[in-house]
């Protein structure tokens, strides 16, 4: 009993200190130290809003593909320019990251000069929390459109066996005084992350989740594991999954219909496919008038009347932006045994310790 508590207990980690490791894991594993800043950004960015599923506690799976030569991470992905507002990125199996984080700079790039742009991304990876591409666009006044698809976890609607991903979908504007709207949302009742983050931490999952071998509900991730995502929405969640599929690997000639390998599974490469758009939000309207307008939506939907039992609305994204203000300020949470197995990561190549405070009760 004593063991599993202390394997439970919580540590805090300076958001600076966890990205340099981060980084020094990926370089010490082969990765190109400009593609491992990409890469430990992006997974910190994801720990500090709060998506614990899709950050730094990926590190032991991904380094495991790369010792098991599925996935190259020296891989320097390849941009092919189609029209002016188009292009396609290979990412020739390397990190998901690096070839998403080019695609959307170049989609960038020809909305400033067109209005918008778009790059489908071919045999790539997992890239982890969709919401840093919306962030990524953000960062440069830009609206964006974000899919990926992902490997099997649910059934389509009336079917089951697992076919679809749990494949996110996201887009994002900016605001002017107010915060930002980042959409970043899988089409399962919860995301598949959230399931291996419990496994992880020997937590129970809620029964509305998931559905085990059998058929049956479950609360055990490790049972849920084995079985299937239940959709959220019913045949609306398998339809997204479906649109998902159709513009990240149909569309892209990435893998798709359930031929994307898992990211946890490092028998073979995982050829995920991605989708990208970004959009210059003055097309229409000057900027000022832009943003003065998403201010003007932004206070309607959180100054909107309440139901009863809610305190606050919040608009989509403000959540995790609230908590990365806390995180930056107090150090992002981390229970032991992710801590240990981080560590365990930094043992086999000689890189120190992660440094971490232990959490007040």
């Amino acid at each position: 009993m004593a063991d599993a508590t202390q394997s439970q207990a919580m540590h805090l980690i300076n958001p600076t200190h966890l990205q340099d490791f981060v980084q020094r894991i990926l370089i010490a594993n082969g990765t190109q130290p400009d593609s491992a800043a990409i890469v430990a950004k992006c997974l910190v960015a994801a720990d500090l809003r709060g998506v614990d599923t899709h950050g730094s506690n990926r590190i032991p799976s991904y380094m495991e593909r790369i010792r098991q030569n599925a996935l190259n991470a020296s891989a320097t992905p390849t941009l092919r320019q189609i029209t002016p507002v188009a292009a396609q990125v290979d990412g020739h199996n390397g990190f998901g990251f690096v070839a998403a984080h080019k695609a959307m700079a170049c989609a960038i790039d020809m909305a400033r000069t067109f209005g918008m742009g778009m790059v489908s991304v071919k045999h790539s990876n997992h890239f982890g929390m969709s919401a840093w591409l919306v962030q990524q666009a953000l960062e440069a006044g830009m609206m964006s459109l974000v899919f990926t698809n992902s490997s099997p976890a649910l059934p389509v609607w009336g079917g089951k066996e697992k076919l679809m991903g749990v494949s996110p979908i996201a887009c994002g504007a900016p605001g002017g005084q107010e915060w930002p709207f980042i959409l970043d949302m899988a089409p399962s009742v919860a995301a598949r992350g959230k399931i291996y983050k419990a496994l992880r931490r020997g937590e129970q999952i809620p029964l509305e989740w998931a559905l085990d071998k059998d058929g049956n509900r479950t609360e055990d991730p490790a049972k849920a594991l084995e079985g299937v995502m239940l959709p959220m929405g019913g045949p609306k969640g398998s339809a997204l999954s479906i649109m998902m599929d159709v513009f990240s690997g149909v569309f892209s000639g990435a893998a798709f219909a359930g031929h994307v390998t898992n990211p946890y599974d490092p028998s073979r490469p995982a050829d995920v496919g991605h989708f990208l758009v970004a959009i210059k939000p003055d097309l229409f309207m000057s900027m000022d008038e832009f943003k003065e307008r998403m201010d003007y939506l932004y206070r309607r939907v959180v100054d909107s009347e309440k139901m009863v039992g809610v305190d606050r609305i919040y608009f989509p994204g403000e959540i995790e932006m609230i908590t990365e203000e806390r995180r930056l300020a107090e150090g992002i949470p981390f229970a032991a045994a992710e801590v240990a197995s981080l560590n365990r990561e930094a043992d086999l190549v000689q890189v120190e310790h992660l440094q971490t405070q232990v959490m007040n009760e």
